[in-house]
């Protein structure tokens, strides 16, 4: 067997365990319990407590990461570890939410008592419901049982992909229900690209007496002067309340004094005033919004920058440029 064959193998029953997982949504009590899960999880006051030994522990790990940064407090404990002390890690208002596709873990066993000892709700994920561990739980979601990609159907492959995505499923349905927005997730991812790109747009852009702005009711010539003065391209025109009545671009300055090259330099950059020749459906952001939101606005709209605009007041200004140079394109 080659090695691309080995692998379009280990592929294909890979995805013949996830479309068989996907086909438990057609049962009804799998949905459910689904549901009662999610309630569960999302109604509790503690945290979510996740065990797993083995290759179900290493899931279990990676679950603990994806629930926690999602919006959903959550915390690895180690059966064996939990043996020796670390179930005082449990509280009575967590949930606990158990990995193993056979269910009979030895290890799991005092995670169990404990749980329903203090009546601490147990959620199983487990292939057995006859198991140890799927009698015990509150909460079954049970895995369809499924061949593992390798040739001897022991090393756990095609089981704990199923446990991943299950898992996932869970984080995300819960993510959605809570409302768990781009602005909560880079709370909670501060480092590298991705915290750049969900860092709200007013730690880049421009404020104060950076922001190019003039009276709508100034002359050409002093809107081409802050353009010049400030560098952006652009200046906002202000009404007499002080918000945003319209933009001007030094293009179309430009296309202006171009369409007017008949009329004398005095009455073409005096004679006119910016009100005349703004744009009064200019593309603006909110400061809260992320970077790569406005980055993505700022591309559809195919413009070099836009004024940040709260309750109609210019209070920032965002460039392209600036964003790219931060590196959250």
């Amino acid at each position: 067997m080659t090695v691309k064959s080995s692998f379009l193998e280990c592929f294909k029953i890979g995805t013949g365990a996830m479309e068989t997982l996907a086909q438990q949504l057609d049962d009804p009590a799998f949905v459910t319990a689904i549901e009662a899960a999610v309630e569960t999880i999302a109604g509790t006051s503690g945290r979510l407590v996740i065990s797993g030994m083995g290759k179900s522990g290493i899931i279990g790990r990676k679950l603990v990461a994806t629930f926690a940064s999602t919006g959903t407090p959550s915390l690895f404990l180690h059966p064996a570890e939990a043996s020796h002390g670390d179930l005082g890690m449990v509280r009575n208002d967590d949930v606990l939410l158990m990995l193993s596709f056979s269910g009979e873990s030895r290890e799991m066993g005092d995670i169990l008592r404990y749980g329903k000892r203090f009546h601490v709700p147990i959620i199983a994920m487990t292939a057995r419901a006859e198991s140890t561990l799927g009698k015990a739980a509150d909460i079954l979601l049970q895995l369809p049982k499924v061949v593992e990609s390798c040739p001897h159907n022991l090393a756990p492959t095609s089981s704990t992909l199923i446990q991943l995505a299950l898992g996932d499923a869970l984080a995300i349905t819960l993510l959605k229900r809570k409302g768990f927005s781009e602005e909560d997730f880079f709370n909670f991812h501060p480092g590298g690209k991705l915290g750049t790109a969900l860092m709200p747009v007013s730690d880049l852009m421009h404020k104060g007496a950076e922001i190019p702005l003039a009276p709508q009711t100034a002359p050409i010539s002093d809107v081409l002067g802050e353009i010049s003065a400030k560098g952006f391209g652009i200046v906002g025109l202000l009404d007499d309340n002080g918000d945003l009545a319209g933009v001007i671009t030094d293009g179309d300055v430009r296309r202006y004094i171009e369409g007017n090259t008949d009329g004398s330099m005095r009455d073409v950059m005096f004679g006119t005033t910016g009100q005349s020749i703004m744009t009064t459906e200019y593309t603006s952001a909110q400061q809260t919004q992320s970077c790569a939101k406005v980055l993505g606005v700022l591309e559809q709209n195919k413009i070099g920058a836009a004024f940040i605009v709260e309750n109609g007041k210019p209070v920032g200004l965002i460039r392209m440029l600036s964003l790219i140079q931060a590196g959250v394109a």
